[in-house]
């Protein structure tokens, strides 16, 4: 009975300790995010960890020395600048939008409707591309807004994304895997990146190599306390599990 009344009171007593981490953890008293704004503990976890990812996802300079290998490469291509949710009239604002970072990266371009033509040195665009890429992923909006008189500078990087996804399927429809691959490498591994990871300010692993393992051993630590109060609670109400005893055969 004593034994009981022990594990009974530990399971209470776990039960109410991690109800009370769990309204900590929801309450808004962690360090602030990047804007100002007043996070609960979910939020300066995910904001954590986003920033950490950041950090870990700069491949822009190795992206960099194998788009210069393409330098002198002649590329020739049109698309439809088409998307299956448009409203009218869309599509052909995007082939505008679009025809702006190629023409500053130097290539011939025609816009006629929705179709885009696009003809010029695929090194140099893929390296504007990844300059531009470079830019967003330091947080470096006014390089973009200058560059291309926009108001909106992720919507106009938005367009490198937009076209080379295009080009992607296209060139491969041709046959010209080797094209096709560097420019999908480009677009996951910078445009992508730098477009998710815009405003977010990134830290290093090795920065915070302390913070990431007691995070982790947190989070295992809080889900065994909960499964150890459940536990010993059971045992202290007389409720626990035994092996069945085997019968034998008569």
């Amino acid at each position: 009975m004593a034994s009981s009344k022990k594990h009974l009171g530990l399971g209470i007593v776990m039960a109410i300790g991690f109800f009370v981490i769990l309204f900590l953890t929801f309450s808004p008293i962690f360090p602030k995010s990047a804007e100002g704004k007043a996070q609960n503990g979910l939020e300066w976890a995910d904001e954590t960890f986003n920033r950490l990812s950041k950090g870990s996802s700069y491949f822009i300079p190795k992206v960099t020395k194998d788009a210069e290998k393409f330098v002198g490469k002649p590329l020739s291509i049109t698309v439809k600048m088409t998307k299956d949710a448009d409203k009218p009239g869309d599509a052909e604002k995007r082939a505008v939008n679009a025809s702006k970072v190629f023409i500053a990266a130097g290539a011939n371009v025609t816009v006629t409707g929705s179709e885009l033509k696009v003809e010029g040195d695929l090194g140099k665009i893929l390296l504007a591309a990844l300059r531009d890429s470079d830019a967003m992923y330091k947080n470096d909006g006014n390089y973009i807004k200058t560059k291309y008189g926009a108001d909106d500078e992720k919507k106009q990087f938005r367009q490198w994304h937009n076209a080379f996804t295009k080009f992607d399927k296209a060139l491969k429809k041709e046959g010209k895997i080797e094209e096709a691959n560097i420019i999908s490498d480009v677009t996951k591994k910078a445009v992508e990146t730098a477009y998710n990871y815009y405003t977010v300010d990134a830290i290093q692993v090795k920065d915070k190599a302390g913070l990431m393992t007691f995070l982790l051993v947190f989070y295992v630590a809080y889900t065994m306390w909960w499964g150890f109060s459940i536990f010993f609670m059971f045992e202290g109400l007389g409720l626990s599990m035994k092996k069945a005893k085997e019968k034998k055969e008569v």
